[in-house]
């Protein structure tokens, strides 16, 4: 009896593959050889491909700043800002974080609530960087969800962003 309930439970779980994927972003923030560096401010989220809002993943910035200065900032980030930067209250569980030194940075969304009711079809991670005293730039990667295969779709940035790669597992 015992062993009907377990296989019944678990058929549903085995033929639904929004729930076993997994999304993760390597992000490259490169060296500038500037003055006066700031660590860029970052904005990552989802946008079907007519460029409609899906969903927030992370926006990186100066949680430290006295009476929630970083904040001030975020605007910078022109188009999440316009998107959906301006309606939300910073910061966000779950989506805000600190501003990160360069390097590669690689952060997995598989668990995240972004990605547990979104439809099947064809999205870009989009990614902004914006640097006080600095320059601005966004970088589109194409993807399909849910993975079939194992896909690595990558662009990269001229400036602010160096590489940004995608690694989606079914």
């Amino acid at each position: 009896m015992k062993l009907r309930y377990c296989i019944a439970f678990g058929i549903p779980l085995a033929g639904s593959p929004a729930l076993a994927a997994d999304l993760a972003v390597k992000l490259e923030i490169p060296q500038l050889n500037v003055a006066e560096y700031h660590r860029p401010y970052v904005a990552m989220w989802l946008e079907r491909p007519d460029q409609s809002f899906v969903s927030n993943l992370a926006v990186w910035y100066d949680l430290k700043k006295k009476d929630n200065g970083g904040t001030k900032w975020l605007k910078d980030m022109r188009q999440w800002w316009r998107k959906s930067g301006r309606e939300l209250q910073m910061p966000v569980d779950g989506v805000s974080g600190a501003t990160r030194t360069t390097g590669e940075h690689t952060v997995s969304f598989g668990g995240s609530k972004a990605l547990q009711n979104l439809p099947a079809g064809e999205y870009q991670l989009v990614v902004e960087a914006a640097r006080e005293a600095g320059g601005r730039e966004v970088v589109r990667v194409p993807f399909q969800w849910p993975a079939k295969a194992v896909q690595n779709p990558s662009a990269k940035g001229k400036e602010e962003l160096g590489t940004v790669a995608l690694q989606i597992k079914p």
